[in-house]
């Protein structure tokens, strides 16, 4: 049967008409996976993809409730790490799945971050065509975005997510449990993609945030309550817009920026994780649109004092290390997603909750911002 919604347990349903899914928050979500996967999928085997620093904790866990109910398990474990998401590792996915002769009415369960569920989601939508996929995040940013929407894909040399398919998950296991185990850094790289959702269209939640950051990061019915209100704001765009022709560029904010230092840092994770460059994005596109007189000065210094509270860098001298000059910073936006017929699209903002799609974006101005906040 399907899980109850209760205090402790939400349940956010992704509609999709007949590919609609059930995001499942909660504590203890890992311990009944068997069931809740019987409930919506005749599935008999599955091939469960994770990595090591999620295997040792929760692999173990996730394999015996399947097998309780009576789904035969494999599983393969990857390195951890941003660098995960490549060509090879896809290929060795790719060639696991076939090896465990998994069917299209069979699934693929990602088990562990943004990395391997956008690694497992890719090699899920490619095998067979397509076979059923589900999403156990692990981390707080997984839980919030990523597992959430069907984007999957790998990184190449031109950029980030560069190569990859929509594919929606079939179900979505967010055990908040696995949540205990981060670290201070990897729980406020996720809390970042949370702040975004208060940022482009919800001033309410982002007030509530500047409320209860520390019930949130602390635990409990706040951390649920933060968890199924991102999950929510994000099904909602996605129903509305599941390939990204419109709206659900908003859900970008920050990102164009961010994900070009991640290049330029090398997708070095020691020196910067995916939620810390759209923290530092996120702010950035709110003095851009400063620059350009488009919102006040004083909400973008109110978006970085919220996250540097949190434990986020907010500027680009936070970045260990050298950056590239302005040109090249350029260069890796240019290759961004987002870049539409040559010419820059950004998320800017006219304030808190007001972002909005900005066509155009003329390169010079983005250029000399950038010159001007390298020189800070």
């Amino acid at each position: 049967m399907k899980s109850k919604e209760t205090a402790d347990k939400r349940i956010v349903r992704v509609d999709l008409g007949n590919r609609s899914y059930d995001i499942l928050i909660g504590s203890g979500l890992l311990q009944s996976a068997g069931g809740e996967t019987l409930a919506r999928l005749a599935c008999r085997k599955a091939a469960i993809i994770t990595d090591t620093h999620v295997a040792p904790r929760y692999l173990d866990m996730l394999t015996e409730s399947l097998q309780t109910d009576g789904i035969e398990t494999f599983s393969l474990t990857l390195a951890a790490g941003e660098k995960t998401k490549s060509f090879e590792n896809l290929h060795t996915a790719v060639d696991f799945v076939l090896d465990a002769r998994i069917e299209r009415s069979d699934a693929v369960i990602a088990l562990g971050g943004g990395v391997i569920g956008d690694l497992a989601g890719f090699a899920a939508a490619i095998v067979r065509r397509g076979v059923n996929f589900i999403q156990v995040p692990t981390s707080l940013l997984a839980q919030v975005d990523s597992s959430v929407g069907g984007k999957t894909g790998i990184n190449t040399r031109q950029g980030k997510n560069l190569v990859g398919a929509f594919h929606q998950p079939h179900l979505v296991l967010a055990d908040t449990d696995t949540l205990d185990t981060l670290t201070s850094r990897e729980f406020a790289a996720g809390y970042a993609e949370v702040v975004k959702y208060g940022l482009i269209d919800q001033p309410d939640f982002f007030h509530w945030l500047e409320k209860n950051r520390k019930a949130v990061f602390s635990g409990g019915a706040e951390r649920v309550e933060a968890i199924a209100r991102s999950c929510a704001a994000k099904a909602a765009v996605v129903a509305a817009d599941e390939h990204e022709n419109g709206v659900r560029a908003l859900l970008n904010l920050g990102h164009t920026f961010g994900h070009a230092l991640e290049r330029a840092t090398g997708y070095d994770g020691a020196r910067l994780v995916h939620g810390e460059g759209v923290a530092i994005g996120m702010v950035l596109a709110h003095e851009f649109s400063a620059r350009m007189n488009l919102a006040s000065p004083d909400d973008a210094k109110r978006v970085a004092a919220h996250l540097k509270e949190a434990g986020l860098p907010t500027t680009l001298g936070d970045i260990d290390g050298d950056l590239p000059p302005p040109d090249i910073l350029m260069d890796a936006i240019g290759q961004d997603k987002k870049v539409k017929g040559g010419k820059l699209t950004f998320i800017l903002t006219r304030g808190i909750g007001e972002a909005f799609i900005a066509d155009d974006v003329p390169p010079s101005e983005v250029l000399a911002f950038l010159t001007e906040k390298q020189s800070q």
